[in-house]
């Protein structure tokens, strides 16, 4: 364990790279949190400090309602999590929640805090992905429609089209890049691949994914077409592996499309070790060009490979987390998960 007042400064400054490694006892309420905890912090002699749940318990602390110590999910999460794995083609409306018995403003509250997103937008997404595999399994336009959960034919195309920048129709027959969907527990992402390489990998609520994904439509002449490859398929094993916590780099051929500036950049964040973080100096300073900073930000931005180039793995030079395409609340998670890595 770190000494107290490196865990104290930790748990002032909310730092998720002690997620898994130190809860805090709070003598005065008898509670232990995550040191990422948003209630209000207590005084350092107030506090104790332990390596598990299991130690805290023992200790006669009980887990606070708001950070979830234990890493459990609230029940109003999980149950709705359940409701929507077991009909994940249902039209979920506020008047659903309401008809359940909850309150629409405390689920998006808290599907924001442990999930960050809202649960109405995880349940159009999953009604999305219906109908993305009905039109890769080659479904007509009508049946994947009906799959997905939509009453009409413009609201499929709407909604696809806001999604992928381009109404489905384009997205049928012969193709030199295939689109498909990956679960990961931290959330949908769209993969495209050919035969070779993989060329874009993105969390599917990441508001510039239709611009990426018209971008990528304009550099490979519009042939992105619906399905996998065996890249598709190494790239879903990798990630598998990597949140299974079997191997923290995902090795998989990609196809850096950008500058010779961008691709440099690029190149350099995939050398960047499991468990192992860099400032934007650093990492300017890396390439040799040590006065880039702005310029390589830019390019942490506009990378399309979310994980396999983990920008993700950037930060600020006092060590706080930094704007991240796919959500704060997904960099720290990521981090928090590498930390079990090491720095190899």
């Amino acid at each position: 364990m770190p000494d107290h007042d490196t865990l104290y400064a930790a748990l002032l400054a909310r730092d998720p790279r002690f997620e898994g490694r130190a809860l805090v006892g709070v003598t005065s309420t008898g509670i232990f949190c995550r040191l990422t905890c948003p209630a209000r912090k207590p005084r350092a002699d107030n506090c104790r400090w332990f390596a598990d749940a299991d130690a805290a318990r023992a200790a006669g602390f009980r887990p606070c309602l708001r950070c979830h110590p234990e890493g459990r999910l609230p029940p109003l999460v999980a149950t709705l999590e359940a409701a929507l794995a077991a009909d994940p083609a249902r039209r979920w409306s506020e008047g659903d929640l309401r008809a359940l018995g909850h309150d629409p403003s405390t689920v998006r509250r808290l599907f924001l805090r442990h999930r960050g997103t809202s649960f109405l937008t995880l349940a159009r997404a999953a009604r999305l992905r219906q109908g993305l595999a009905a039109l890769t399994k080659g479904s007509a336009m009508i049946d994947a429609q009906l799959e997905a959960g939509f009453d009409s034919a413009s609201g499929f195309r709407t909604a696809f089209a806001r999604l992928f920048g381009h109404p489905p129709h384009r997205m049928q027959g012969a193709a030199d890049l295939r689109a498909d969907w990956i679960d990961t527990p931290l959330g949908g992402m769209i993969a495209i691949a050919d035969d070779n390489a993989l060329h874009l990998l993105e969390f599917t609520d990441r508001k510039a994914l239709p611009q990426g994904l018209r971008r990528l439509s304009v550099l490979a002449g519009g042939r992105i077409g619906l399905g996998r490859s065996a890249v598709t398929d190494r790239t879903e094993a990798a990630l598998q592996a990597f949140f299974a916590g079997r191997c923290g780099r995902l090795d998989v051929p990609v196809a850096l499309r950008g500058t010779p500036f961008q691709v440099r950049v690029w190149q350099e964040l995939q050398a960047i070790a499991p468990g192992a973080t860099r400032s934007y100096a650093q990492l300017a300073a890396a390439i040799g060009r040590p006065t880039a900073m702005r310029a390589v930000a830019a390019a942490n931005g506009a990378n399309r490979l979310a994980l396999v180039v983990p920008c993700h793995r950037v930060i600020g030079s006092d060590g706080s987390m930094t704007g991240y395409a796919g959500g704060l609340w997904r960099k720290e998670r990521l981090i928090a998960l590498e930390r079990g890595y090491g720095i190899a």
